[in-house]
């Protein structure tokens, strides 16, 4: 047939063409069957798989883990991370394995992600799988940050900044140097190096120097400067121990210091074993809603073998519930803290312990986000409590407005909180609260033979307490308290104030 100009062209099957089009049409639509089927069997076996692994145990031994992405972390750091995993004998167990060796992972702070898949064995060894765990190097191994805080109600603030290199040897090693200056209270220079293996070690290895400067001249008439160093030598979940060698010189500014603290001027050399236990159950250390914690920490100070050295035994412990009320995220948190001071060695019983190791309480810090020992008293100052002398004599005439506040041996702390949620949504979504509180405290002197005169009621009536309500803003920068407390017990000298105090925290 001929095409002529302005004619549509015909197309013309021979019968074999379309006995071959129908025969593709057929090979498709069988295989989409096919395809359906074998997604159905896929399905099938999955299913059965669940129900297999919820009514019993399914064998599983791993035959090989293979590690991908890392180009600068040692093969054998993340080997040790997941080394559980050659050792799960079932399905089940490995899955849980999988888990652990994926948080252990992302611990390290060195991977932008991490993930752990299973593929099947060699097909000669049936019953086998391997372990396929890929991360993702962190692409800046620069980190830092930088703020300024401020404590209206102490007309103070804080400045503070640090910066972290990660990963710089490959043994996912972190260094840091950080910066705190707060003025009239504490200013700090620190450096470390955090290694989470070292050698043969099974536990992390922590080194920090650093330069501390407290000048605490509203409430005390001394200044402190301490250049320690720190060793951590053991860091597990439960248990950590930690070795402090440090040279400490106290100094008055003022040159007119209270006959008690005059005496202990000078330098001295702090060398002390600080062993925590801790356990926590709670849901979040921000704003728990439910579960237990408990903190006990044990400090035997001057071991080191100098006459200049500061002996003392100091024991701490804080407890905590948090209950679930079941409406508005509503909880009930209450907690008891004490902690316990008294120096060792010949004569100890007439000994004073050095004023920076004494308990100091008061502050605005939340007491349910501290955690490791006796607890702040909200609505007073902090060193605006326990025991004091007077502070300045200047020709023979003292200001009795000017005190030293000079710690306590031996503190008590407790409070209750009850946090719930604020009725508009917005305040919801943004995580913003409201909250309730009471608080008591205790802080008495033991030294010097002052354990002689404590009696049960002196002790009961050494207390102050505070009570009052607040809105906590949490945002990814800092935390702030707008509280309104209410002071409902202090002692004459003490530093309270009932009103509305601001506070702004890490």
């Amino acid at each position: 047939m001929t095409k002529t100009e302005g004619q549509i062209p015909e197309v013309i099957e021979t019968e074999d063409d379309y006995n071959q089009h129908e025969d593709e049409e057929e090979e498709d639509d069988e295989e989409e069957v096919n395809s359906q089927s074998s997604m159905r069997d896929d399905r099938s076996r999955m299913e059965s798989l669940f129900n297999r692994m919820q009514s019993e145990r399914v064998p599983l031994r791993v035959h090989d883990v293979i590690i991908k992405g890392n180009k600068k972390t040692k093969e054998s750091l993340i080997e040790a991370e997941v080394e559980a995993l050659k050792s799960a004998t079932s399905v089940q167990e490995l899955l849980q394995a999988a888990t652990i060796a994926n948080a252990r992972l992302r611990k390290l702070n060195i991977f932008d992600s991490v993930n752990v898949s299973l593929e099947s064995g060699p097909p000669e060894l049936p019953g086998t799988t391997n372990v396929i765990v890929e991360v993702v190097e962190s692409k800046n191994p620069v980190d830092g940050n930088f703020g300024i805080f401020t404590k209206p109600e102490t007309r103070s603030w804080s400045l503070e900044g640090s910066l972290k290199l990660k990963n710089m040897l490959g043994y996912g090693d972190l260094w840091d140097g950080s910066l705190k200056y707060g003025w009239d209270q504490t200013s700090e220079v620190s450096t470390g190096v955090f290694l989470p293996r070292f050698m043969k070690l099974v536990n992390p290895v922590m080194a920090r120097v650093s330069l501390l400067s407290q000048d605490w001249l509203k409430f005390s008439s001394y200044k402190e400067q301490t250049l320690g160093l720190s060793l951590g030598l053991l860091s597990t979940r439960n248990h950590d121990l930690e070795y402090n060698l440090s040279w400490r010189t106290l100094t008055d500014p003022s040159q007119m210091a209270s006959t008690s603290v005059r005496r202990q001027l000078g330098h001295n050399l702090l060398s002390h074993l600080k062993y925590t236990f801790k356990i926590d159950r709670r849901n979040s250390p921000l704003r728990p809603t439910k579960g237990f914690a408990f903190v006990s920490t044990s400090q035997l100070g001057g071991i080191f073998p100098d006459y200049r050295s500061v002996r003392y035994i100091r024991q701490e412990f804080d407890l905590r519930y948090a209950l679930p009320l079941g409406f508005a995220r509503a909880a009930l948190n209450f907690g008891v803290a004490g902690g316990a001071l008294f120096p060792w060695g010949n004569g100890f019983s007439n000994k004073p312990v050095s004023l920076c190791d004494r308990f100091f309480l008061g502050g605005n810090s939340s007491p349910v986000c501290t955690l490791g020992g006796p607890t702040s008293l909200l609505g007073f100052k902090t060193r605006g409590l326990g025991p004091s002398e007077p502070r300045r004599e200047l020709r023979g005439k003292a200001e009795d407005a000017e005190r030293d506040f000079v710690g306590g041996d031996l503190a008590v702390t407790a409070f209750a909180d009850l946090s719930f949620d604020l009725p508009l949504k917005v305040l919801r979504d943004s995580n913003i609260h409201g909250h309730a509180f009471g608080s008591v405290g205790s802080l008495v002197k033991l030294t010097e033979n002052s354990y002689r005169d404590i009696s049960f009621k002196n002790f009961r009536d050494s207390f102050r307490s505070s009570i009052g309500v607040g809105v906590i803003v949490p945002t990814k920068l800092f935390r702030m308290e707008v509280n309104y407390c209410y002071i409902l017990r202090q002692h004459e000298h003490d530093q309270a104030k009932t009103g509305v105090q601001f506070s702004f925290s890490t």
